[in-house]
């Protein structure tokens, strides 16, 4: 695969995407098996992004906030930070456990644990109860980094970007999805009042997007329990790997084969790739975290004052347009300026957003609405932006080329999932304490949070300086 208005050194420099025939035609995707990884990849974007319109609108009715919106920030705070460090500490396990065992029983194993936990939340009275299956549902996402490995063995180094591209789609259209039910099929009893008339409604308001989000994950897990194929495990030494068309090649040279400890892992490629996603996971989950905290506080303190329905409408609208960036412009992208301009524009589109945040309070305090609207567009357009840099990778094509070799597949995602995860513990926590506290205090008329987050914004520029301009030269002959 050739870079457009690059000639050929595409193929010079990235190996993992190397073809013997420039001008060979991309091998198709095994449709049916990619389709089935996908449906995985959906449901746990369904499950994660349906309780992002209505969860600070949870908070904010808890005893333990007192009445006081200004103190939504620290708990929800602490809910993603608790989130997120058992995903941290079980992360390269389950990958690494996938190498050993397969990754179907992983991808089951992980499908149960999620429909699970997005149950017991939305049956969650209290603070503490919301922890619990908070954290629970942290310690199953092994599909995260399991799913990337899947894809890479399902495509090869003509249609390698084509099939990463297919990834950040699924995870917007699950973004839609799972905004609209979580924003609209909240409090069900006060929009429908004649359906949902039963006093459980009333007892469990955000039950009802929970049961429809855990009902996607139980179809997903009985789609993977009965046709999803398991790429054998080839034998110690082996030499050869049989597995099928689009799959890991039939013929592998005999490193390809081993099961390679950790500290072989770690190479500079691969925590040169996994530090380059920490910092992009790192920027785009404090936006991701402050949109929704912000979008519903006050007026008076920062926000903007919309309710969860608003809020899962805009999320919605953001996920139809990212899905159509990712799929439409991606692999031009990647082809014709590299990962790693595509990377430093994900950077950009992050401080875009942190900039944006005040000015549209304060243009709904002084100026017209519609100008609130015209930079909540440009706001959702930069976070479309920063998904480029995150999701649709530059990074995940870097992991895939850094891995020693494709049996490493799984525990070098493993390693990389579990280095952004440390920064999915500390950016939105850290983002949301940091916006309460400065509107509490009023630490430089509640601006502070800004003015730190775009000096963090900086580190981008250094990190994409040490990426190769297009992926890892490695030597898979």
């Amino acid at each position: 695969m050739s870079s457009a208005g690059s000639g050929g050194d595409i193929d010079e420099e990235t190996p993992f995407l190397r073809s013997n025939d420039v001008s060979q035609k991309p091998t198709p995707l095994p449709k049916a098996q990619f389709s089935i990884v996908l449906s995985v990849w959906l449901a746990e974007s369904i499950v994660s992004n349906s309780i992002s319109p209505y969860l600070n609108q949870l908070v904010r009715e808890l005893p333990i906030v007192g009445g006081d919106g200004r103190k939504v920030g620290y708990y929800t705070g602490i809910i993603v930070a608790l989130h997120y460090t058992l995903e941290v500490t079980t992360a390269i396990h389950w990958n690494r456990l996938s190498d050993h065992i397969g990754r179907r029983p992983v991808v089951l194993s992980c499908l149960m644990g999620t429909t699970i936990s997005i149950i017991v939340f939305g049956l969650s009275r209290s603070f503490w109860a919301i922890v619990l299956s908070r954290c629970l549902h942290g310690a199953v996402k092994g599909n995260i980094g399991t799913v990337r490995s899947m894809v890479a063995e399902l495509t090869d180094e003509t249609n390698v970007a084509r099939g990463f591209s297919l990834t950040p789609v699924t995870w917007a259209l699950g973004y839609v999805i799972g905004s609209f039910v979580g924003g609209i099929l909240s409090k069900p009893q006060d929009r429908w009042p004649h359906i949902f008339s039963h006093q459980f409604w009333a007892d469990y308001p955000y039950f009802l997007p929970c049961l429809v989000a855990a009902s996607y994950s139980c179809i997903s897990f009985i789609i993977v329990a009965m046709y999803l194929k398991e790429a054998p495990l080839p034998k110690t030494g082996s030499g050869i790997s049989q597995g099928e068309p689009g799959r890991i090649p039939d013929a592998l040279p005999k490193d390809e084969d081993m099961l390679l400890p950790l500290s072989s892992i770690l190479t500079r490629p691969v925590v040169i790739s996994a530090a380059s996603l920490a910092v992009i996971t790192l920027f785009n989950t404090v936006a991701d975290a402050l949109i929704p905290l912000i979008w519903s506080t006050s007026i008076e303190f920062g926000g903007l004052g919309l309710v969860p329905a608003s809020i899962g409408l805009l999320m919605s609208a953001y996920g139809c347009l990212s899905g159509i960036f990712q799929y439409a412009l991606f692999p031009s992208l990647i082809r014709r300026y590299g990962p790693r301009n595509v990377f430093l524009s994900g950077v950009v589109g992050c401080a875009v957003i942190y900039v944006i945040f005040p000015l549209e309070n304060l243009a709904l305090q002084h100026g017209p609405k519609t100008a609130v609207w015209l930079m909540i567009a440009l706001q959702l357009l930069s976070f479309c932006i920063s998904e480029m840099g995150y999701s649709t990778c530059a990074t995940y094509l870097y992991l895939s080329s850094a891995a020693p070799n494709k049996r490493s597949l799984g525990a070098t995602n493993g390693f990389a999932q579990t280095v952004s995860s440390a920064q999915l513990v500390i950016g939105p926590a850290g983002a949301d304490w940091l916006f309460a506290f400065s509107v509490t205090n009023n630490v430089l008329g509640g601006y502070l949070v800004y003015i730190v987050l775009l000096a963090f914004a900086c580190i981008g520029p250094c990190v994409a300086a040490q990426l190769p301009r297009h992926t890892w030269r490695h030597d898979r002959t």
